[in-house]
């Protein structure tokens, strides 16, 4: 049978879209957050400082054993920077969520104080006798 992958977002992928050779730069710049030209600056300055052979074998290896960033991987964009913080700032992440998380909680304590107020139910009433 044939399986279809569901993407992992904390994995690191080549990403051909943006790539200037085979997507190394890029998918490294995606994964840790960083512009790819940085990837690629910082690639050029250690290979002519005497990092030659080491850079080419590592990029060539990434090359091949780094399987290509799917099409459809961020439907949106910003599902797409979610996951980016999420992979850079794991505990920023956490603490956003957990603030969302309380004020959604606030304000659904504040709509139950509402609905549940006397001043509510008398107002329905009226309403009702508008009917």
């Amino acid at each position: 049978m044939y399986e279809t992958k569901t993407p992992k977002y904390k994995k690191l992928y080549l990403d051909k879209r943006n790539a200037k050779v085979s997507g190394v730069c890029a998918g490294l710049g995606d994964y840790f957050g960083i512009d790819p030209m940085v990837i690629r600056i910082a690639t050029v300055i250690v290979s002519l400082f005497g990092g030659l052979g080491v850079t080419l074998i590592g990029y060539i290896l990434l090359a091949i054993f780094l399987d290509p960033k799917p099409l459809d991987m961020f439907e949106n964009k910003r599902e797409g920077e979610f996951w980016k913080s999420v992979r850079t700032e794991p505990k920023n992440t956490v603490r956003d969520i957990r603030h969302k998380f309380r004020d959604i909680e606030r304000r659904l304590r504040a709509a139950e104080a509402h609905v549940t107020s006397p001043q509510y139910n008398l107002h329905r009433e009226i309403n009702d006798l508008d009917k």
